[in-house]
């Protein structure tokens, strides 16, 4: 299937292994004159990052083919800290992105000792994020919480045949729906991956925004739509915890919107989607994926509780 280069490989590649992306991590550091002796990894996610201790600087290396969101990643932060928001900081006075084969790799500075939001933190930190003029500077992309689902879907060859046809056919009946105008349009900066891991409290206890990948315009409630779910279809937020996030807010709850039901059905087919893509390769994301899917037919009653990737 064809895909958009600034967001997704054009074709596939050979599978992502920790010493091929560690090799990627070497070569931009050498590329830059950044000392990685000692190097060690972080996280293997959708990104990966590593930790290089003699220059004190931490290295993502993006999915291939991600060039343009990397590039796009470091404006937004440095756009985004000039507005008084603080965030995770982008190296100074290095060329960023260095690419590596099709692999971008972005420079950042570590973060102190911290530990995850709560969910009134996260919600302060949206807030003054959703109130922010809008950056015609940055050239940023229209959030489409839709875009790439039908591909990651159809790529997925870890599921069965009739699991991916019900998911391909339950993508198209969301985007009928968000055609037909059952989605918000009004415009500000989002943050496209709201949760509580994204904002981390250092000891000094002033919030930090982290991953900018899915910086785009879109309607504010793309990004309380993951809380919200996890307070109406998971066992994951109490009462009092999601009453703290609508009300640090400032009031707001997205579950009383018209369009709460679709955001959320959109949102479970997007985490669904992630977790068929790595099922092939990895017993227990099938078995994840699995149970994902089953849960969106109707099989598994709700609070549903999905295991972190």
């Amino acid at each position: 299937m064809k895909r958009t280069p600034a967001t997704q490989p054009a074709g596939r590649h050979e599978p992502d292994t920790v010493d091929s992306i560690a090799s990627v991590a070497h070569q931009a550091a050498v590329q830059v004159g950044i000392d990685n002796v000692g190097a060690r990894p972080l996280r293997h996610g959708s990104n990966a990052l590593y930790f290089l201790p003699s220059a004190n600087l931490v290295a993502r290396v993006g999915r291939p083919g991600s060039f343009a969101i990397a590039r796009r990643e470091v404006r937004a932060a440095a756009w985004l800290a000039g507005q008084s928001l603080r965030v995770n900081t982008p190296a100074p006075e290095i060329e960023q992105p260095i690419l590596v084969g099709d692999r971008p790799v972005t420079w950042w500075l570590p973060l102190p000792r911290h530990r995850h939001a709560t969910t009134a933190e996260l919600a302060t930190v949206l807030r003054r994020m959703h109130e922010l003029p809008v950056p015609a500077e940055l050239g940023l992309p229209t959030f489409n919480p839709l875009a790439h689902i039908a591909d990651r879907i159809g790529d997925a060859p870890g599921i069965t045949q009739g699991d991916r046809s019900w998911l391909l056919d339950r993508a198209a009946e969301l985007r009928q729906e968000a055609a037909a105008g059952a989605l918000p349009a009004s415009t500000a900066i989002v943050h496209g991956d709201a949760w509580q891991g994204n904002v981390v409290v250092p000891d000094d206890g002033e919030p930090v925004l982290l991953d900018f990948e899915h910086v785009a315009l879109g309607h504010p409630d793309w990004d309380l739509i993951p809380i919200a779910v996890d307070h109406t279809d998971f066992a994951r937020l109490s009462d009092a915890e999601y009453d703290a996030f609508v009300g640090a807010y400032g009031g707001h709850d997205v579950t009383t919107t018209p369009w709460f039901r679709t955001m959320a059905d959109i949102q479970e087919l997007r985490w669904t989607a992630f977790i068929a893509q790595k099922a092939a390769t990895d017993s227990r994301a099938a078995t994840e994926a699995a149970h994902r899917i089953a849960c969106l037919r109707g099989a598994i009653p709700k609070p549903w509780t999905w295991a972190a990737f």
